[in-house]
């Protein structure tokens, strides 16, 4: 068991919502304490999924019950499908029967779908409550849990209704990231990743030169990629947090992947969130070295690293097929960076020069989309 070190503390600055983002091995059983800290709250709502229950909320429950904390919980299904209408008024209907007070607080322990459902249910109930994010996985602690996107999915597409809630506090306990399958790891790695290819070429190179395999092992290596990327990510929030200007770069590989996860009907059998990232992302860097704006060894050197690591990087690596290029483009004319009818990419110049495309041309992108599809 790797030794236990002091947590990393990244700040997510946004004046009077300013919170911290802690990073180590066994903040879990800390956690009564450091939400005590943030907040006079009486009573919580833990929300979690069947599967993060049976392993972490035992624990949770007894560092509340340290704390003097009144608790409730409720255990949801996990898969993407439960960011859903449904679910959603099955958590507010328990925030409400629980009788939380609007300064209680509404705890996330699980992975993004989780965070976003949670999140989304304190923005609304009793018009506005604070939360607190416990990621889970790999993914949410290096992605969704920061920044404060909240929401659940459309039949029309991925996140299309929400609302930016900023949380109280991010725990992200590196330990819990040791129950995670191989894929739910790899599945976070395309996030991690995402923040070299951004504006961070010497981070991806780290990746790439090895560092990888002590993210997955849970070396020191773990620790320093979340901080990094945690880092990055919050230096973005704080320049635009509500995504009107440069935030949309955190979106790298997102249009097109969450097109693919639409068109699997948010199957997590056959692609989840990351792997759909995996997939947009190479193919980002393929579509910009198309249109001629990046060297034809870019694409190749995105796509050899997620392969390395275990990621899918093409349409066919999705099973059972993900339909034609002109459904890919529909799904794609719903995207939320879509501005007037016209369609915005993030695209690249390079490794770590990612960019904001707008009015790319939509018979481009269905040209491109035939040529991957073969």
């Amino acid at each position: 068991m790797p030794e236990t070190a002091p947590p990393r503390i990244v700040t997510v600055d946004l004046a009077g919502r300013s919170y911290e983002i802690r990073i180590g091995r066994g903040l879990l059983a800390e956690a009564g304490s450091a939400i005590s800290a943030v907040s006079a709250a009486r009573a919580v709502l833990v929300v979690t999924d069947t599967h993060v229950a049976g392993y972490h909320l035992p624990v949770l429950e007894r560092a509340l019950d340290a704390a003097g904390i009144r608790r409730h919980a409720l255990i949801l299904p996990p898969g993407e499908a439960t960011k859903s209408w449904p679910q959603l008024e099955r958590l507010v209907e328990a925030i409400l029967a629980a009788r939380l007070e609007r300064g209680d607080l509404v705890i996330a322990l699980g992975g993004g779908v989780i965070g976003d459902l949670a999140g989304f249910a304190a923005a609304i109930a009793r018009r506005g409550m604070r939360f607190v994010q416990v990621p889970t996985t790999l993914l949410a602690q290096v992605d969704s849990s920061v920044g404060g996107k909240t929401g659940i999915n459309s039949p029309h597409g991925k996140n299309l209704v929400g609302a930016f809630h900023q949380p109280a506090l991010v725990l992200a306990d590196t330990a819990l990231l040791d129950t995670l399958s191989p894929r739910e790891m790899r599945a976070g790695y395309a996030e991690l990743a995402k923040y070299g290819l951004i504006d961070r070429p010497d981070f991806f190179e780290w990746l790439e030169q090895g560092a990888w395999r002590g993210i997955f092992s849970g070396g020191p290596e773990r620790e320093e990629a979340i901080a990094i990327a945690c880092t990055a990510k919050a230096a973005i929030v704080a320049r635009d947090e509500t995504e009107t200007g440069d935030r949309a770069l955190l979106n790298l590989g997102h249009t097109f992947g969450h097109a693919l996860e639409a068109l699997t009907g948010y199957d997590g059998t056959r692609l989840v969130h990351g792997e759909g990232v995996a997939i947009g992302m190479a193919m980002a860097h393929r579509f910009s070295q198309n249109l001629g704006l990046c060297a034809q060894e870019v694409p190749s050197r995105v796509a050899a690293h997620l392969e390395a690591v275990g990621l899918p990087t093409r349409l066919a690596d999705v099973p059972g097929g993900i339909g034609t290029p002109e459904a890919i483009l529909d799904v794609i004319r719903q995207d939320k960076k879509v501005a007037r009818g016209t369609l915005t990419f993030i695209l690249t110049r390079g490794i770590g020069q990612s960019f904001i495309a707008r009015d790319v041309p939509a018979e481009k992108v269905l040209a491109f989309l035939a040529a991957e599809a073969g």
